[in-house]
């Protein structure tokens, strides 16, 4: 229970194609003759017994070949620090956050360590928390890395929480980056101003919204302005803590997207944050952004680990309006 695991199960005879499944994850539990798997991507599997043919323990996690070396925990905090909510408490070593709806990294709770009660009644008090507060309750956890939290995935499922957003951290140096891209072009600046607020996906922002944006130990927004005096045509936000720089809100015109607009916009982002002392970086992505994905690729991050919203049941009451 709680170590990797290499599961060997038998497909159904009827079936047509391989006669044999491999699952590598977290073994979360083995009740009533079925064993859940937590994978790397927070997806459950569940292995009937009677179907099992062989398993093994297997190391924690993988060995990375690039990136900087990184804790999960060390990431955890960093990235909700570049987040940071206008309403925090803590619940034992857990941190609830609040910050109006905008964004749910600012505004689910962040369960590192122990909440200093029964898990059950931990859950309870974040509902009773946020729901003071006229917001759905959130869990933000963690799969894929060593220190992550499947178990706590598998339990928050087993409890009735859905899964309802992932993402995932990447990591890279912070040199190549600056290196990438020497054209210029690319205005600095400590606040969103009218014109990078044009290009930012997420209209109508509350003044709630722009504090958690501005938010951070020291944060730089970048701005390539239009040809045409219109919107942005790219923008990005970088929040330098210590070591790190953390990339977000990298936005191009679609009209002027694979003209290495976003590259410089980071590379300008990271001559900065290395003039601050920053040597590592980090950034979140969805998994569905193919495009985003292959950028980060091509500048050198690699996956470190995912990380998902468990939404409490729903009760009768109003929709969210949060975001990743």
């Amino acid at each position: 229970m709680g170590k990797r695991v290499s599961v060997r199960r038998l497909n159904d005879p009827a079936s047509k194609g391989e006669k044999f499944t491999d699952t590598v994850g977290v073994l979360a539990s083995w009740d009533d003759g079925v064993l859940l798997i937590t994978r790397r991507n927070g997806e459950s599997v569940r292995i009937p017994e009677a179907s099992l043919v062989a398993g093994k323990v297997v190391p924690a996690a993988p060995a990375r070949r690039r990136g900087p070396a990184a804790s999960f925990e060390e990431l955890a905090h960093v990235s909700s620090r570049a987040w940071r909510p206008l309403e925090s408490e803590r619940l034992g070593e857990w941190e609830l956050r609040a910050a109006s709806g905008f964004t749910r990294r600012a505004n689910s709770a962040l369960p590192l360590g122990d909440p200093g009660l029964p898990l059950p009644d931990a859950l309870e008090a974040v509902r009773r928390w946020y729901g003071e507060r006229g917001l759905p309750a959130y869990v933000q956890a963690a799969t894929g890395a060593e220190g992550t939290q499947e178990l706590l995935c598998a339990q928050l499922e087993r409890l009735g929480w859905t899964r309802e957003v992932s993402a995932a951290v990447w990591t890279g140096a912070l040199a190549p980056v600056a290196d990438r891209d020497g054209g210029g072009g690319v205005a600095l600046s400590r606040r969103a101003d009218e014109a990078w607020l044009a290009r930012y996906q997420r209209k109508g922002l509350s003044e709630v919204a722009l504090e958690v944006l501005g938010g951070g130990p020291s944060v730089w927004f970048a701005t390539v302005p239009a040809a045409d005096g219109g919107p942005p045509a790219a923008i990005g936000r970088c929040v330098v803590d210590g070591r790190w720089a953390g990339f977000a809100a990298v936005e191009v015109d679609p009209a002027l997207r694979r003209r290495g607009l976003a590259t410089r916009v980071m590379a300008a982002l990271a001559r900065r944050a290395l003039d601050e002392g920053a040597s590592a970086a980090w950034l979140q992505v969805e998994s569905e952004n193919a495009g985003a994905r292959t950028l980060y690729t091509g500048l050198g991050f690699t996956a470190h680990h995912a990380y998902h919203h468990y939404r409490a049941p729903r009760t009768a009451g109003a929709d969210d309006d949060g975001r990743r």
